[in-house]
C-alpha cells in the first residue's frame, strides 16, 4: 500500500516538483517563468493537483512553451469548459531571456526543464532550468556522496551527544 500524498500546507507555496529530473540531470542554469493559465487551471493548483514529470520546454515563434505538464481538472471548476489537461502553456519571460535559453538549449546534450511550479504573491511560477543529461556513473557518484554525507551526520550526532 503505498503513501498517502501529503496535502500542500497554507504556508507551503510549492505546488508541484519534478523530483525525477534532479536525478536525471545537471542543473547548468536557473530561470523564473511565468505562466498563461485558463481559470479551471488555477483552480486545479489551488488543490495541489499538478504534475510535471515528463514536462520540458520548447521554442516556438520566439516564445516559449511549457509541453508535458498535467493539470487534473477539478469536476466543480470545469464544468462548461472542455479540459485538455496536457495542452502546452505559453511561458511568460524577458525577450532577452528566451534568446538566451533558446540558444543555450540549441547545444547538444542541453535541454530547458521545468522544475517546479510554486506561487508568487497570487502569480504562478515556474522554476525553468537549463540542464545536461547526467551520464550512469555521475547518478552514481551523486548517491555516493549522499550517502557519505548522510553517514557524516550520523557519526557527529553521536559524537555531540
Amino acid at each position: 500500500m503505498s503513501k498517502p500524498k501529503k496535502k500542500p500546507q497554507p504556508g507551503d507555496s510549492t505546488i508541484a516538483k519534478n523530483k525525477k529530473a534532479r536525478h536525471e540531470y545537471q542543473i547548468i542554469d536557473k530561470y523564473e517563468a511565468g505562466l498563461e493559465l485558463m481559470g479551471w487551471e488555477v483552480k486545479s493548483l489551488r488543490a495541489g493537483k499538478a504534475q510535471l514529470v515528463d514536462s520540458y520546454v520548447i521554442f516556438k515563434n520566439n516564445e516559449a512553451w511549457l509541453v508535458g505538464a498535467h493539470f487534473t481538472p477539478l469536476n466543480t471548476a470545469s464544468t462548461h469548459v472542455v479540459a485538455d489537461p496536457t495542452r502546452s502553456r505559453k511561458l511568460l519571460m524577458h525577450r532577452r531571456e528566451i534568446d538566451k535559453l533558446a540558444r543555450q538549449a540549441e547545444m547538444e546534450g542541453y535541454t530547458a526543464v521545468c522544475f517546479a511550479l510554486y506561487w508568487k504573491k497570487n502569480k504562478v511560477k515556474a522554476d525553468i532550468c537549463l540542464v545536461k543529461g547526467k551520464k550512469l556513473h555521475d547518478k552514481r557518484a551523486t548517491m555516493k556522496e549522499r550517502d557519505w554525507n548522510r553517514q557524516k551526520q550520523r557519526v557527529l550526532k553521536a559524537y555531540n551527544q
